[in-house]
C-alpha cells in the first residue's frame, strides 16, 4: 500500500502531457525529505519492465535525487558537527599540555575526554540527520553494496534514456544516454544508441551533456583549453574554480567515509573475527578503515568518469597551471603563493624553485607575509597526520595501506616499510614509465639513427603539431606488409570493422587487420609469420619516432594499431562526390558549424597523437588532407607513398579527411598513441607473446623428428585451434 501511494504521488508530480520539462534532472519536490533510494529504484525498474514509462521516469529520477540528498546531508552534518565546540576533541588530546596538571593526571584523564567528545559528536550527527532526513535519520537509508555499485555505474541513466525515448523526449533521452556512456565507454549497445541519437533531427548537439560530471572537471578542462589558446586571463577564474571544486569534492568524499553503509563489505570469517575484538581493537579497526577511505578520496577526485585510473599528481598539477597563468598576466604575488604551494608537495622540485627565484627577482623586494596557500597547507597537514597513523597501524597492527600520493616524504614512512612501499610505488599504473637509459633529448638524433628524413613540418603543413616523415620503410618491407594484408583478406579474415563495405562510403571495400589477428593467422599458418612480426616491429618504430618528435619528455603508448586497405569498387566511381573518410578529429567530436570539437564520447578522448604510415601509391585519389575547423577549407594535402609517415596531434587543431579512392587499392598502417598508460594497447602485448610462443614451438619441432600428417588441416580449423589454445575468442574491433 505504501509503494502504491508513493507511485500515485509521483504520477501527480509529473508534468502534464505536452508540457515542457526542465532540462536535466531537476528535483521533483524541492526541499522535500528524500525517500529510500533502494525502494524507489526497485519500483522504477518494475515500472520500466511493465512498460509504464512515465512512472518509471518519475521513480528513477526520485531515486537519483534521494541518493544525492543523502550524500549532501551527510557532508553538511559532518561539517557542522565538526565545527561544534562541544563535540571537538580536547586540546590535550591533540598535543597541547593540560593546564595545572602533571603527566600522570593527563594520562588518567584522556579516556573519558575522548569518549565524551565522541558521544557529543554522535549526538550532534544524529540530531542533524533527523532534521535533514526525517525521523530515524540516515539509519533508514542504509543500502547494500549492489545498489551502491549500480549508482556508481550510473545504471539508472541507462533505463532513463530508454523511457525518455519512449515518451518522445529525445533531448533528455540523449542527455541520459550520454551520462551513462561517459561512465561506461565500452558499452557497445549504448555506443550504437548514441550514434542513432546523433543522426536524429530532433536532437540538438547541446543535448549530449553529462548530468553527473563533477563541476571541477568542466572548469579544469575549460581552463586548460583557454591556457592552450594563450588566454591566461580568462583561464585563471576557471583554474581557480577547478581547484576549489576539487577540494570541495574531496570534503564530500571524506564525509561519505564516515557512513557505515559506505564501508566495504567483509567476509563472514573476518566479521566473526571482529566480533571477538575488544573495545580498543574495534575502535582502532573502524578508525583505520575510515582513514583508508579518506586517503582514497585523492584518487577518486582525480579520476574522470569512465576512466580506470586517476590523473597523475592532480592537485600539484593544478597549482602549476595556476602559478604559470598568474605569471603570464603579471600577478606575481599570486604566482608565488601557488608555486610555494607546489613546493609543499615537492620541496626539491627544480622547476618550481627556478620559477620562485624568478618571481622573487621580479618583485624586487622581500614579502615577509607571503607564503603558500592556506587551503593547501591545511590539506597537506591533515593528509600527513592521517598517513602517520596509517603507517603506524601498518607497522604495528598488520593492516594494509596503499598510499595514493607520490609526494609523501620518505622520512614519514617507517624504515621497516620503505623498501616494500618503494616496490609498490613503482607498480602504480598511473605513474610514468621509468626513465630510459639513453633519453631522447633531440628528435633529430633518432631520425638520423633510423635513416628517416623530415619532409614537411607544421609550418609547411600550415598547422600545428603536424609532420611528414619519409624513409620509415624500405620497398621490400612495404611489399611484406602488403602481402600480409592480401593474404589475410584472401582467407576472409578481417578485424576492426564488421563488413566488406567501408563504414564511411558505399563506394569502397574496406579491409582491416589488427596486430593480434595477424599473430593468430600467422600461428595458424594462414599468413606468413614474417609479415606479422614486421607489423609489430614497425608499429613500435612509429611510436618511438612520434614520441621523439612530439613528446620527448613524456612517454607515449600505442593505443590502437590497424592495417587498413581501401579499394575502389569498379563501376561506382563516376561523378562520385563523397570522401573515402569524412573530415573528423581523432579525439573529439568535430562541429563544423561552430568550429568546436567536443572532447567527449563517442570520440576516443584518450588519444593524443595519430599516425598514418603508407605502404603504396599505385592507386588514384586517396590523398590525406587537413582542413580548418569548418571542415571545408583545405589547409594542406599529403600524397601517400611507401614508407611515408604523417603524424599529428589528435585534437581539434588537426581536422583531416581522405579524398575518395577512385581506382586501385590504398593500404596504410593507422596508429594512435596515448599518454595514459591505462589505455595502452593490450592486444599488442598479446600478439608479441603469441608470436614468441610460435617461435619456441618451431624450435622444439626442429629438434625432434615429428610424424607428419600428409593431409593438411583446413585453414579455418587451424585458426580455431590456435584461438582455442590461447583461450581467447577472436576479437572484433570497430572504430567509429
Amino acid at each position: 500500500m505504501l509503494r502504491l501511494l508513493r507511485l500515485l504521488l509521483l504520477l501527480l508530480l509529473l508534468p502534464p502531457p505536452g508540457s515542457s520539462e526542465p532540462p536535466g534532472l531537476a528535483p521533483l519536490v524541492p526541499g522535500a525529505p528524500p525517500q529510500a533510494p533502494d525502494l524507489l529504484y526497485a519500483d522504477g525498474l518494475r515500472a520500466y519492465a511493465a512498460g509504464a514509462w512515465a512512472p518509471a521516469v518519475a521513480l528513477l529520477r526520485e531515486a537519483l535525487r534521494s541518493q544525492a540528498a543523502l550524500g549532501r546531508a551527510r557532508r553538511d552534518c559532518g561539517a557542522s558537527c565538526a565545527a561544534e565546540p562541544s563535540a571537538a576533541l580536547p586540546a590535550q588530546l591533540l598535543g597541547a599540555p593540560e593546564p595545572d596538571s602533571g603527566q600522570e593526571r593527563a594520562l588518567e584523564s584522556w579516556e573519558p575526554l575522548l569518549l565524551r567528545a565522541a558521544l557529543r559528536r554522535a549526538e550532534c550527527l544524529t540530531q542533524c540527520s533527523a532534521r535533514r532526513l526525517g525521523p530515524g535519520g540516515a539509519a533508514r537509508f542504509r543500502v547494500g553494496s549492489t545498489l551502491r555499485d549500480a549508482f556508481r555505474r550510473r545504471e539508472p541513466y541507462n533505463y532513463l534514456q530508454r523511457a525518455y525515448y519512449q515518451l518522445k523526449k529525445l533531448d533528455l533521452a540523449a542527455a541520459t544516454a550520454h551520462t551513462f556512456f561517459v561512465a561506461n565507454p565500452t558499452h557497445l549497445q549504448m555506443r550504437e544508441d548514441m550514434a542513432k541519437y546523433r543522426r536524429m533531427s530532433g536532437v540538438r548537439p547541446q543535448s549530449f551533456r553529462d548530468l553527473e560530471t563533477p563541476p571541477h572537471w568542466a572548469a579544469y578542462d575549460y581552463g586548460l583549453e583557454l591556457l592552450e589558446r594563450q588566454e591566461a586571463e580568462l583561464a585563471l577564474p576557471r583554474l581557480e574554480e577547478a581547484l576549489q571544486g576539487s577540494l570541495a569534492q574531496m570534503e564530500s568524499c571524506r564525509s561519505n567515509c564516515e557512513g557505515p553503509e559506505e564501508q566495504e563489505e567483509v567476509e563472514e570469517e573476518e566479521e566473526g573475527a571482529r566480533s571477538q575484538e575488544g573495545l580498543y581493537e574495534a575502535i582502532a579497526g573502524h578508525w583505520i578503515r575510515v582513514l583508508q577511505c579518506r586517503q582514497r578520496c585523492v584518487a577518486d577526485i582525480a579520476t574522470r568518469p569512465g576512466r580506470s585510473f586517476p590523473v597523475h599528481d592532480f592537485l600539484p598539477s593544478q597549482l602549476r597551471h595556476l602559478h604559470e597563468a598568474h605569471a603570464q598576466v603579471g600577478n606575481l604575488t599570486q604566482a608565488m603563493e601557488n608555486v610555494l604551494s607546489v613546493l609543499l608537495f615537492y620541496p626539491e622540485d627544480e622547476a618550481a624553485k627556478k620559477a620562485l627565484a624568478q618571481y622573487q627577482a621580479q618583485l624586487g623586494e622581500p614579502r615577509p607575509g607571503l607564503g603558500p596557500r592556506e587551503d593547501i597547507q591545511r590539506f597537506i597537514l591533515r593528509s600527513l597526520g592521517e598517513k602517520r597513523q596509517l603507517y603506524y597501524a601498518m607497522e604495528h597492527l598488520g593492516t594494509s595501506f596503499k598510499d595514493p600520493d607520490p609526494w609523501t616524504p620518505e622520512a614519514l614512512i617507517p624504515e621497516a616499510l620503505r623498501e616494500k612501499l618503494r616496490e609498490d610505488q613503482e607498480k602504480r599504473p598511473w605513474d610514468h614509465e621509468p626513465p630510459q637509459t639513453k633519453p631522447l633529448t633531440y628528435w633529430k638524433d633518432v631520425l638520423l639513427l633510423e635513416g628517416v628524413t623530415l619532409t614537411q613540418d607544421a609550418r609547411q603543413l600550415n598547422g600545428s603539431e603536424r609532420a611528414v616523415l619519409d624513409g620509415l620503410l624500405t620497398p621490400a618491407e612495404c611489399g611484406v606488409l602488403l602481402q600480409l594484408a592480401k593474404e589475410a583478406a584472401g582467407a576472409g579474415a578481417r578485424s576492426g570493422y564488421r563488413g566488406r563495405r567501408s563504414p564511411h562510403t558505399p563506394h569502397e571495400h574496406f579491409e582491416g587487420l589488427t596486430v593480434l589477428k595477424a599473430a593468430q593467422l600467422a600461428r595458424a599458418g594462414i599468413v606468413g609469420s614474417q609479415g606479422a612480426k614486421l607489423l609489430l616491429e614497425v608499429s613500435e618504430r612509429v611510436r618511438t619516432l612520434t614520441q621523439a618528435y612530439f613528446s620527448p619528455e613524456r612517454p607515449l603508448h600505442l593505443s590502437f594499431t590497424h592495417l587498413v586497405c581501401r579499394s575502389a569498387i569498379e563501376g561506382e566511381q563516376e561523378q562520385r562526390m563523397d570522401l573515402s573518410h569524412p573530415v573528423h578529429a581523432d579525439n573529439c567530436v568535430l562541429d563544423p558549424d561552430t568550429g568546436d570539437c567536443w572532447r567527449e564520447p563517442p570520440a576516443y578522448t584518450y588519444r593524443d597523437y595519430s599516425g598514418l604510415l603508407y605502404l603504396n601509391d599505385d592507386f588514384q585519389g586517396g590523398d590525406l588532407f587537413f582542413t580548418q575547423p569548418n571542415a571545408l577549407t583545405v589547409t594542406a594535402q599529403v600524397r601517400p607513398r611507401c614508407g611515408r609517415l604523417v603524424a599529428f596531434s589528435s585534437g581539434g587543431e588537426n581536422p583531416h579527411g581522405v579524398w575518395a579512392v577512385t581506382r586501385g587499392r590504398r593500404c596504410a598502417l593507422a596508429l594512435w598513441h596515448t599518454w595514459a598508460p591505462e589505455h595502452r594497447e593490450q592486444e599488442w602485448t598479446e600478439a608479441k607473446e603469441l608470436l614468441q610462443e610460435s617461435e619456441e614451438e618451431e624450435e622444439e619441432e626442429e629438434e625432434e623428428i615429428p610424424s607428419r600428417n600428409p593431409s593438411p588441416e583446413p585453414p579455418s580449423q587451424k585458426l580455431q585451434r590456435v584461438q582455442d589454445k590461447t583461450g581467447k575468442p577472436p576479437r572484433v574491433r570497430e572504430e567509429l
